[in-house]
């Protein structure tokens, strides 16, 4: 089927699940549909054949099992397949968010920016109006007050006037188009940094907030809410997972639980508990900034009332920048106000895919199934291992990074977003925190970690059988494909919000060893002239003392003694002792060859006669 049309038929599909799932009273997106029917596909249970094209049995049969899962009100793996999605379309790296803020902001402006620069005001009435207009600009793209209040805007026109009078619309008017909107935007920058200056001085300041008294109240008490809604979570993902090790070693417990779907339910909360912590990070970071960006603020304003004081002119070259940096400040103030308010909603509409937990799992089912159990959390699960390692010596084949050895040991992508691949794989789905200080496996470029050393020497006799058998299991519950960062074997579902990150996969380790080298002091022969001398009264007494030779007879006697000798030094720089180490010792001893030949002094008769004696030991008596 060529790719037009089959995109055409998957657009169908999804537009028919749509329609069916709005007929039962659920409105699913569009992206949360395609996502469920790749997951209905890929998952071997269903039956579909990739490789072969759909025929309208087919079709019929995939709408049916997509609405089927999508009108399932209490599925875990539904809410996480949500959450997923919602996330992935909401969330936006730092950069990024703030890159498409000022974008919208821009284009928001553009008409009232085109208005100014397209103006071809003659008369007085005219010139006014544009003024006018100027001002509003001013006040729209500074976001300190609405250009429909009168104190406001009278202050912004006071400021603005003060750097730019009225009568300068004149020049102003026959710039270029760019210059008109480059002037606009270092207006606002002046105007702003003025009405900053004369709040902080307590003449002005009207309509303007107190961001960073905001923002310090805000990221605070976002980060108690994130924090306590993670503590939440992973209290629930610590009981599941002392459940689910329960089943494990006890095979009769599995289809007494099978209707609980806690799998499931464990990788919505482990998923929910991924995103809140990617979002605590964000606000961590801003924080930051914040507190960085107060200490400028008092610094700027405190530079700015040292430049005025009370002074009554002063030259524009000395405060214009700092009104300017004043301004661009307060800007990056408004971002993370936006920024902080963004991530905030988002957390909250994160708890609304959690909703089975309470349906599913209330507090006295649980309490009945955490009966003669202990709960462990996953620092405690990886103390209790601290202290094994993988002995190097047990794998000839195989590389195992430890911290002391490798450099950049914490910035490594762990496969499987860190939890034990052996694991999961080997109990059918349970999720375990992998503990790095065991030993991280390295194989084809990917690295692995292990909850216990047994785990990790099980894994190592067959790597590719277990990674099978992740990525079969993953294809049952597509929802592991993102909680677990599977996006390389399932190409066509990497998330947007993770297409950049894909090139992360590929980060080298640092390894470290000790090593030496030793180098000659002075390489090349030494070039200087030891007869230069710069002074001058040194030359006069050596010329005066080469004056009173030239009328000295001198003597030199060598006796035998002296003769051919004189006095000699070096120096030597002893070398460095070096040593190797290799795999196992071994040595050989070669017996010294002893041969001799008597009679070659002669004897009495004339001829001379040599006799060959060889005296070598044999081999086997060394």
């Amino acid at each position: 089927m060529p790719p037009t049309q089959a995109e055409s038929v998957i657009k169908n599909i999804i537009r028919e699940i749509g329609q069916e799932c709005a007929a039962h009273g659920e409105i699913a997106s569009e992206t949360v549909v395609a996502f469920m029917v790749k997951a209905v596909v890929l998952d071997p249970s269903n039956g579909f054949n990739m490789d072969r094209t759909l025929i309208k049995s087919d079709v019929q049969k995939l709408v049916k099992l997509c609405v089927a899962r999508l009108l399932d009100s209490k599925n875990p793996s539904l809410d996480t397949i949500k959450m997923q999605v919602y996330f992935d379309m909401n969330y936006t790296s730092r950069e990024d968010f703030l890159e498409e803020h000022h974008r919208v902001l821009e284009s928001r402006l553009s008409s009232v920016s085109r208005e100014i620069t397209d103006n071809r005001a003659c008369t007085r009435e005219e010139l006014e109006s544009l003024y006018r207009k100027i001002v509003s600009y001013v006040l729209l793209r500074s976001g300190l007050g609405s250009p429909t209040d009168i104190k406001i805007v009278r202050e912004a026109t006071a400021a603005l006037q003060s750097v730019f009078p009225q009568a300068e619309l004149g020049t102003f008017l026959t710039l270029s188009k760019k210059d008109k909107e480059r002037q606009l935007k270092e207006l606002t920058m002046i105007v702003t940094g003025i009405r900053l200056f004369n709040r902080d001085c307590g003449k002005g300041g009207e309509g303007i907030d107190d961001l960073p008294a905001i923002l310090h109240e805000a990221i605070p008490a976002t980060t108690q809410h994130i924090d306590a809604q993670l503590q939440i979570a992973q209290d629930q993902a610590f009981r599941y997972t002392a459940i689910l090790e329960k089943v494990t070693k006890n095979p009769l417990m599995t289809k007494e639980l099978e209707p609980y779907m806690l799998k499931e339910a464990l990788y919505n909360v482990r998923q929910y508990e991924i995103f809140l912590q990617t979002v605590l990070s964000d606000i961590i970071t801003c924080a930051q900034e914040v507190e960085m960006m107060i200490k400028q603020l008092a610094a700027q304003l405190e530079q700015l009332k040292m430049t005025v004081k009370s002074k009554t002119a002063v030259p524009t070259s000395q405060v214009f920048p700092i009104f300017i940096a004043l301004a661009s400040l307060w800007m990056s103030f408004q971002d993370e106000t936006v920024l902080i308010s963004v991530l905030s909603n988002l957390t909250t509409n994160l708890e609304l895919f959690l909703g089975t937990h309470e349906l599913l799992f209330p507090e006295k089912v649980i309490q009945g199934l955490l009966d003669g159990v202990i709960v462990k959390t996953d620092m405690s699960r990886i103390k209790e291992h601290m202290e094994e390692r993988v002995h190097l010596p047990d794998f000839r084949k195989l590389e195992w990074l430890f911290p002391e050895t490798t450099a950049n040991f914490d910035k490594l992508l762990i496969q499987y977003r860190g939890f034990c691949g052996y694991t999961f794989a080997a109990t059918d789905g349970l999720l375990l925190p992998g503990n790095p200080t065991i030993g991280i496996l390295k194989y084809k470029e990917k690295y692995y970690t292990f909850n216990t050393r047994d785990a990790a020497y099980s894994f190592a006799e067959n790597p590719e059988h277990y990674i099978n058998l992740i990525k079969e299991k993953a294809k049952k519950n597509a929802e592991l494909i993102q909680l677990l960062e599977l996006h390389q074997q399932f190409e066509t579902l990497i998330p947007y919000s993770q297409m950049r990150d894909v090139d992360k996969h590929y980060i080298k380790p640092i390894t470290k060893c000790e090593n030496s080298t030793q180098t000659d002091t002075h390489i090349l022969p030494p070039t200087t002239v030891r007869s230069y001398e710069w002074n001058e009264w040194e030359l006069r007494r050596k010329a005066i003392r080469l004056a009173n030779l030239r009328q000295k007879i001198t003597h030199s006697v060598q006796t035998d003694l002296s003769h051919m000798r004189r006095d000699n030094s070096s120096q030597v720089y002893p070398l460095k002792n070096v040593s190797t180490q290799s795999m196992r010792e071994g040595s050989t001893r070669v017996p010294k060859p002893q041969i001799f030949i008597t009679g070659l002094r002669g004897g009495q008769s004339k001829t001379t006669y040599g006799v060959k004696v060889n005296l070598t030991r044999a081999v086997d008596e060394t």
